[in-house]
């Protein structure tokens, strides 16, 4: 049988655990035509969430359309209108009407439209003489989709990305774009808490209160239990409580390496699962990525590998600048401590999570933490 543990895109509501209250919260706004801001850590399961949100939507109302554009590895203005174009592409197909027509609009931009040779999704190269041109361009993109008079739901991920592009007009243009829209709601995704946050909530930015928040934490301890239990005992394989308790104290219930963890457990084949199968699997892990773990410790100066480590041993912290902190990882100063948690928090590999009893510091890959508590 197929491994039902999926560590790629969603596949089916099946395989998708729980996220029922973001789930109908987001679909109500759908329908309502609310603009949403989806916040989490990278890898919790924000974008299997909005697919999982756009396979309910086909069921329960199938004359909402949808688009997923994900432009992490957009670079500028035109990296971002190639991707919204070629999402939309994907999204309607070219013998139904609506997909005829945004063929021919596509074509009225004058691209080289070619397929990939494996997928056979379409590529575009669109080629522009002035700045001008583009913002003419994706102006165009926005308003050729609200004319249809169909209501279509875009969800933009990674959207901090364009903080990034050279375009330092890009937030303001896209504001008014999207303003002068009838037929779209988006929903704008991103991992990265201060800047999202900075984007939808400072009110000097043109996107300023102009959606409405969802943000992701952990599956609950019970939902994500009865999850994994189900999937294996469908698939006549057997797990023991201690086993189960294991797997999600050990990956924190952090989605992406939990199913990256089950999935290791059952292509290992026992079909009487017991700790010490999870164990096994564990180590497999740990040892396939420790390559990649070796190369971090090229890129960071002796003070901030030994800051992970500190972080790692403690597997959370919540006072970065206590004395007990300091003194028992040897960092020195709390301003030096503050120094580092700030560097590798921009690198990505700290996690700086903020609630109402303060903020606590993690690494972001639950894999590398476990492996350099050992150190």
């Amino acid at each position: 049988m197929e491994n039902p543990f999926t560590i790629k895109a969603y596949e089916s509501k099946e395989l998708f655990c729980d996220r029922e209250e973001e789930l109908q919260l987001m679909l109500r706004n759908c329908v309502n035509s609310t603009d949403m801001t989806l916040i989490s850590q990278r890898r919790i399961g924000k974008t299997g969430l909005v697919l999982r949100l756009f396979d309910e939507l086909k069921d329960v109302k199938p004359d909402i359309h949808t688009i997923y554009l994900d432009i992490f590895a957009s670079r500028n203005i035109d990296d971002f209108i190639k991707l919204m174009a070629e999402a939309a592409m994907r999204s309607f197909q070219p013998k139904t009407s609506m997909g005829e027509k945004l063929l021919t609009f596509i074509k009225s931009l004058r691209p080289q439209l070619s397929f990939d040779n494996i997928t056979g999704e379409p590529q575009l190269q669109i080629t522009y003489q002035t700045a001008h041109e583009k913002e003419y361009t994706l102006r165009g993109l926005f308003e050729f989709l609200d004319s249809q008079n169909e209501h279509i739901v875009i969800a933009i991920d990674e959207f901090q990305q364009i903080r990034d592009y050279p375009e330092k007009n890009m937030e303001a243009l896209l504001r008014t774009y999207i303003q002068q829209t009838h037929h779209l709601t988006f929903i704008f995704c991103g991992s990265k808490k201060h800047l999202m946050a900075d984007i939808f909530a400072n009110e000097k930015k043109p996107f300023y209160s102009s959606t409405v928040f969802v943000t992701l934490d952990k599956i609950s301890e019970q939902s994500y239990s009865s999850f994994i239990r189900k999937l294996f005992n469908d698939r006549q394989r057997n797990i023991t409580e201690e086993a189960l308790q294991f797997i999600l104290e050990w990956t924190r219930r952090h989605t992406y390496y939990t199913q990256q963890l089950c999935h290791t457990i059952y292509a290992n084949g026992s079909h009487d699962i017991t700790i010490e199968d999870v164990k096994k699997a564990c180590e497999q892990l740990m040892k396939q990525s420790e390559t990649v773990f070796l190369q971090y410790r090229q890129m960071l100066t002796d003070k901030q590998w030994n800051y992970l480590i500190a972080v790692a041993k403690e597997g959370s912290v919540q006072q970065i600048t206590a004395s007990a902190f300091l003194e028992d990882h040897k960092i020195g100063a709390p301003s030096v401590s503050r120094r580092l948690a700030d560097a590798l928090c921009e690198k990505g590999l700290i996690n700086d999570e903020t609630t109402l009893a303060g903020t606590t510091y993690s690494i972001s890959d639950v894999f590398l933490s476990r492996w350099m508590e050992r150190l």
